[in-house]
């Protein structure tokens, strides 16, 4: 797993069987994002069976591949899209080109699996909705922010468990290193990633409406800025919002690309989930200057101080649910209802936004 950039974030879990081996076989196609190694991972880690992988680019391919071994290289998308065994395809296309990749999938009778964030306009989020229905297929969306983070699984069994009481207010933070260089050129044009609410956003809507178990919200106030990247006129570097939930709950979140270089991984992620009886909070992939570990969670209600070190402890149990979701037509591992909500709060924060600078 790469600590340099949330690019090339790819966790690895223990192995979590759902089903026998080929008993689950999916596909890869459009390999535009780094994230696709970690959706691979955690697939194949719950028993999935990767058959296929697809790019124009070869290195793309050859690199997965590497950590897929028994997977082929696809001729073309028609190839994964024409073969009866494949029941999902996994896709981190150029976010703007996401959508019409899940269109495709979900018409040739398959589940899609999307790197977040699935959609950069509220007409694309309303096609998708359209074909979802129309097929029975899934449209989900990899927020992997939580769930592809131990202490974030973790926090929410707290929750579930009663630990904090009821929660009101989530608060995010969700910092990531540029490392302009290594990005391809579409990631700095507004039309191709979103604008920075609807693209890093998207991570911390979803959180907030997990954790405080709103089904819808409405987004008070959204800004973005580009305060220090001339150079990348398009980009976003800077973005914040507040949002209330239909249940009462708020949410502030802030995002930005100014991880600096002596930060020993990509991005210092906080969440913090303020509850009736009691607060959590996560540091994710570090806990500054104490230790460079990462996954851990601070718990604090009527027991006392905990802090949990939860590296290895966990899993990631989302994969085998989704798995078992395709196969069962169940919605365990997520509702059809929460991916696109989630979604719709992003674009709709990022279109209202006020341009600060």
């Amino acid at each position: 797993m790469s600590h340099a950039d949330g690019m090339h974030y790819a966790p690895k879990g223990k192995p979590a069987p759902v089903v026998k081996p080929g008993e689950f076989v999916f596909a890869a196609s459009a390999l535009d994002h780094g994230h696709i190694h970690g959706m691979c991972n955690g697939l194949a880690e719950a028993g999935g069976t990767l058959k296929w992988v697809y790019d124009p680019d070869p290195a793309k391919v050859e690199a997965l591949l590497k950590e897929h071994p028994g997977a082929k290289a696809a001729r073309s998308e028609a190839e994964i899209l024409e073969d009866p065994e494949v029941r999902l395809v996994a896709g981190a296309a150029v976010t703007s080109e996401r959508c019409a990749l899940g269109l495709r999938v979900m018409d040739a009778g398959k589940d899609y699996f999307t790197d977040k964030a699935p959609f950069t306009t509220l007409e694309q989020l309303d096609s998708a909705k359209k074909k979802a229905a129309e097929t029975g297929k899934k449209y989900m969306v990899y927020y992997s922010e939580r769930l592809h983070v131990e202490c974030a699984v973790y926090a929410g069994d707290l929750i579930e468990q009663g630990a904090i009481g009821r929660v009101i207010q989530v608060i995010g933070l969700g910092p990531h290193r540029l490392n302009a260089p290594g990005r391809p050129d579409w990631f700095f044009r507004h039309e191709k990633y979103g604008g920075i609410l609807c693209d890093i956003g998207s991570h911390q809507i979803e959180q907030f409406l997990f954790y405080s178990g709103a089904k819808d919200a409405r987004v008070v106030r959204s800004q973005v800025a580009n305060y220090n990247h001339p150079a990348y006129p398009e980009l976003e570097d800077f973005g914040d919002a507040m949002l209330v939930g239909d249940n009462g709950a708020t949410n502030y979140f802030r995002v930005d690309w100014f991880t600096p270089d002596g930060l020993s991984t990509w991005g210092d992620g906080r969440t913090v989930i303020l509850g009736t009886d009691g607060y959590i909070e996560l540091r994710k992939y570090v806990n500054v200057a104490a230790q460079k570990t990462d996954n851990h969670l601070f718990l604090v209600n009527k027991d006392g101080e905990q802090h949990f070190e939860l590296a290895g402890k966990v899993g990631y149990p989302f994969f085998g649910q989704l798995i078992r979701d395709c196969l069962d037509r169940t919605e365990t591992a997520m509702t059809q209802a929460h991916a696109f909500k989630a979604a719709e709060l992003c674009l709709i924060a990022q279109k209202q936004a006020e341009k600060i600078v």
